[in-house]
């Protein structure tokens, strides 16, 4: 009897011991799919295909991206939590689709925290601060005191209700203390133009696309959220230089890579690694530099804390503001 416990025991200590070196070692064994809860063409379409490309080189196998769009990240961030756990399924994860959407829909259709696992944060990309040439400030802090001085004259444009373009807005408002309105819009496209148009005076949007309006002088950019001064525009000073360290985290937009929940530990730090060393290749950087993204990576338990935290600032933000869909 105890011998046949004993041997139970070596047994099972030796699958487990089989198991964790057929992930470490044997794992990819096949092409891995990589979904993208939004459109082709877009930025974080963008963005995956180029850390696919560094995936392939560093996992010897093909990694396929797959754009799922729909349901403002719904359906796409749906397929990758009902995925196989096996670590063949990926996904892209963002702001919106980890740390507003639970929020403001609810988490019936995918819950982030139970139904993902964090693998890898992958990118931030900063968001210039703008207004429109007409306005009377020509730097932050003027900026701020013609807020202050007209409470309700001026108003935002966000590419729609819930948008982290209006979630910012709010941010902004309370941390600021004042008052500017809220303009949704059918996406960035249309807010930029009404900004360019003077049909409303603040705006912000993702440095890669900003820039060229700012450098032909359509927008005005006065402050940026971002870990550090950017290199393109070394004058324009980041919102934590300014004081407002909480408002620059929250308006930086990060990216990261998610997989099924019970993908197995050592299938994860194998991604991980893998993503890690990725962007340490100059060639993958410069790439992601032309989307104005700067490298970000960390462990997955780094990753999985910067998602809470961020869910907890936007919570508080949507709450204060009473931010809803059907508003």
């Amino acid at each position: 009897m105890k011998y046949r416990l004993l041997h139970a025991l070596v047994c099972a200590v030796m699958l487990g011991a089989s198991s964790l070196a057929a992930a470490q070692g044997g794992y990819p064994s096949q092409p891995v799919r990589l979904i993208v809860p939004f459109a082709p063409g877009g930025s974080t379409d963008v963005l995956a295909r180029a850390v696919a490309d560094g995936l392939r080189k560093e996992l010897g196998q093909s990694v396929v991206v797959e754009n799922r769009a729909g349901a403002g990240g719904l359906i796409g961030t749906e397929a990758v939590a009902r995925a196989d756990a096996d670590g063949y399924t990926l996904g892209m994860a963002t702001v919106s689709t980890m740390a507003v959407n639970p929020l403001l829909y609810g988490t019936k259709r995918v819950d982030p925290e139970t139904q993902l696992k964090p693998v890898a944060s992958v990118a931030t990309v900063p968001v210039v601060w703008m207004v429109n040439p007409a306005f009377p400030a020509q730097d932050f802090a003027q900026f701020v005191a013609e807020l202050r001085t007209h409470p309700g004259k001026y108003s935002f444009g966000s590419p729609g209700v819930g948008s982290l373009g209006h979630l910012n807005l709010a941010a902004m408002n309370a941390d600021l203390k004042v008052d500017v309105l809220h303009v949704p819009y059918r996406g960035m496209g249309p807010a930029l133009t009404a900004a360019v148009g003077g049909e409303v005076q603040v705006q912000q949007d993702q440095y890669a696309s900003a820039q060229s309006l700012i450098k032909a002088g359509k927008l005005r950019a006065i402050a940026v959220s971002a870990p550090g001064r950017l290199a393109g525009m070394p004058a324009l000073p980041t919102l934590a230089e300014l004081g407002y360290p909480q408002l620059n985290a929250l308006g930086q937009t990060w990216f990261g890579l998610v997989a099924p929940a019970g993908t197995p530990d050592a299938v994860v730090q194998r991604l991980n690694q893998a993503v890690d060393r990725a962007l340490a290749d100059p060639a993958l950087v410069q790439r992601l530099a032309t989307l104005g993204a700067q490298p970000d990576v960390g462990s997955p338990q780094a990753f999985a804390e910067r998602i809470a935290q961020t869910l907890a600032a936007n919570r508080k933000i949507i709450e204060t503001a009473g931010i809803k869909l059907d508003e």
